[in-house]
């Protein structure tokens, strides 16, 4: 059983990667319902927070029915991330993670995110005053190094991990490489495998496959798996993995029936939550991702994309249903 403070997550836990502008409260509904076991907030900035900001404060949005779920917090400045642990605190997730691996460079640019690879005494002062500051447990998300000379992730989890935090993600890269080229893992298996490390690690990286997450499981030794772009569109990733690592059976992948059920439950949660003007803006990014793979898809997506209109969204989704003779479509009241 894999545990993080008193929060049990199962003996091979899946956790939804925290995703700017895209792991929100309507996204993680679908991606909960499809079994991940543990989701992250979007990062939120540390000074935000602290400034009141509208924006930052809405990420603290948490719902009973996508528990556990943890916050993700940024910045580069002790007493300001500080401050908003406490004000995390008040909210009440499970656990709270710091982004110590954001390689956007506007956040890089604020020393935050993976800026504070570069200095690993500050990553220590920073984690430091968070976990003096809340009384949840406290993680970290971080990568390989800064670039490929300083790979100094095995010093990082034992630091990290003598400061206080409870568990460890890694995406199997560095800064530099953004997104770029394969993740390694061989340096996340080597901190799990060090027998100084007794917290859960959990890789994260290039996992979009049920028998890559198996292969990968079993060649590195990981707690569990952490899963971020491969969910985006496809939340049934999740109960795909969780199906093959207890049968060696792959799914047949979802039915359109099924695509457009969570398309529109992801839809009207989003409205739902940000506002009818804003949820259709911000649900346009995934309508491909809903949709791959469909004939006639561009069709379909061009019209979902420029139309700011609920009733039109559901007709066009109607469109795609009578397309593949689709009979029942589901409902626009979720």
């Amino acid at each position: 059983m894999v545990k993080i403070g008193n929060i049990e997550l199962g003996d091979f836990p899946l956790l939804l990667a925290p995703m700017e502008d895209v792991s929100d409260p309507p996204f993680r509904a679908v991606c909960k319902e499809n079994g991940a076991d543990l989701m992250y907030t979007e990062f939120i900035s540390s000074e935000g927070l602290i400034r009141d900001a509208m924006k930052s404060r809405q990420k603290l949005d948490i719902f009973d029915n996508e528990r556990p779920v943890g916050i993700q917090i940024f910045g580069g400045d002790e007493e300001a991330m500080g401050l908003a642990a406490k004000i995390v605190d008040t909210t009440n997730p499970e656990l709270l993670d710091i982004n110590f691996g954001c390689p956007v460079k506007k956040v890089v640019c604020k020393g935050a995110g993976a800026g504070v690879l570069k200095d690993i005494d500050l990553m220590v002062r920073l984690t430091k005053a968070v976990i003096r500051s809340t009384t949840l447990p406290v993680t970290v998300k971080t990568r390989l190094g800064w670039d490929h000379d300083t790979r100094n992730i095995e010093e990082v989890a034992e630091r990290l991990q003598d400061c206080g935090i409870q568990a460890l993600s890694i995406h199997g890269r560095t800064r530099v490489q953004m997104y770029k080229g394969d993740a390694d893992w061989s340096l996340i298996a080597k901190v799990k495998n060090n027998p100084r490390i007794h917290i859960p690690i959990f890789g994260n990286g290039d996992i979009d496959t049920p028998e890559k997450a198996l292969e990968y499981k079993n060649r590195y030794g990981v707690d569990g798996i952490m899963i971020g772009r491969a969910a985006i569109g496809y939340p049934w990733i999740f109960r795909e993995i969780k199906h093959y690592m207890a049968t060696g059976v792959i799914l047949d992948p979802p039915t359109i029936a099924e695509r457009l059920d969570a398309c529109r439950k992801h839809l009207y949660g989003s409205v739902k939550w940000k506002g009818q003007k804003l949820g259709i803006l911000e649900m346009r990014r995934h309508y491909a991702s809903y949709l791959k793979g469909l004939s006639h898809v561009k069709e379909f997506r061009n019209r979902l994309v420029t139309t700011e209109n609920l009733n039109e969204i559901e007709n066009i989704l109607n469109d795609v249903a009578i397309q593949y003779d689709i009979v029942e479509t589901a409902s626009s009241t979720f």
